[in-house]
């Protein structure tokens, strides 16, 4: 090269010129007045964002490969879930308190395998059709179940005829605007009463590659991060609607998953592929669920004694703050 020409990276003339970063770590894109320029920079943004992360993970992935044995545990990413603030009433299964509570309340008859349960499903005066299709959905989800469809009857009146017939359970679907938007579970014939928010309803027409249409089998129930008292309490109210002796040869399963205090429902099938593969099917229907309040006794909107009632200014203060 001649006198005075710039030296070319990587042919030992010089140091190679560092590569050039898009945005500095000043960088606001708040900053940028033009609203279309500010948008596009973002994206841009954004984007060199994940190609960072990537690039770390992959440098992370190849250092561990090269430890082998001696690397060091993987981090365990902080969350919501994880980062939970402690709650006082957590049960302990091996706490003698919780023991005789169980043993002693509303439940304890179905879990000594003294009653059966048989459900009354029921809906607001004069439901619409998707409601109705729901209803008779969810009939055949939970066993020894019947579908009645009000019509002006007030459920002060419903009650003790459930009792008299020998129903465990009231379920009351209520609607607005012809969509579900409310259940009410009521457990008989000395309660307790608990008011759901209902929301995300999906019949199985909607629902992507489901399978076939449920058979008669009982299924099998999983419950899923109920750990506080109250949460201890919301469980056994939904594990007192199935039979205790599920019928594997169905393989179906419904699950209620508590996260962050909404309650995800599914119903799937599943079946073994091989000895370490399962295959699972959706057959619905879903629904999420976000409890309002628990209330001693069976209905009574006017003079029942509530347990808990979720107040929202009050409770809602930590996003780390459950009470299920």
């Amino acid at each position: 090269a001649g006198e005075g020409s710039a030296p070319v990276p990587g042919d030992g003339a010089g140091p190679a010129a560092p590569e050039r970063v898009l945005f500095p770590p000043t960088f606001s894109v708040s900053e940028i007045k033009n609203k279309q320029r500010r948008h596009f920079m973002f994206l841009r943004w954004k984007q060199q964002q994940r190609k960072e992360k990537l690039a770390l993970k992959k440098k992370r992935r190849k250092e561990r490969e090269a430890l082998g044995d001696k690397a060091p545990p993987k981090a365990i990413p902080k969350t919501i879930e994880n980062q939970r603030v402690y709650d006082e009433t957590t049960v302990d299964p091996n706490d003698e308190e919780v023991a005789f509570d169980e043993a002693t309340d509303e439940f304890a008859p179905y879990f000594n395998r003294q009653t059966v349960p048989k459900i009354l499903i029921t809906t607001s005066d004069r439901p619409r059709g998707r409601t109705v299709r729901f209803c008779e959905q969810l009939a055949t989800v939970i066993p020894n179940s019947h579908v009645y469809y009000r019509r002006g009857l007030a459920l002060k009146r419903i009650i003790p005829q459930c009792i008299a017939r020998d129903f465990t359970d009231l379920i009351v679907i209520n609607e607005d605007r012809k969509i579900p938007n409310g259940l009410v579970l009521s457990h008989l014939p000395d309660g307790p009463t608990a008011h759901f928010r209902m929301s995300s309803v999906r019949l199985r027409k909607e629902i992507k590659r489901k399978g076939k249409e449920p058979t008669e089998h009982a299924p099998e129930v999983i419950l899923n991060n109920f750990t506080t008292r109250l949460g201890h309490s919301i469980g056994r109210m939904f594990a007192a609607l199935f039979p205790h002796n599920p019928q594997f040869i169905g393989r179906q399963v419904a699950t209620f998953h508590n996260q962050r205090d909404y309650i995800f429902f599914r119903f799937h099938r599943y079946i073994f592929k091989s000895e370490k593969k399962v295959g699972i099917q959706e057959l619905g229907p879903r629904f999420t669920l976000k409890l309002r309040s628990l209330q001693k006794g069976t209905f009574d909107s006017k003079f029942g004694e509530y347990e808990w009632i979720h107040k929202r200014r009050e409770m809602d203060t930590s996003r780390r703050k459950f009470h299920l």
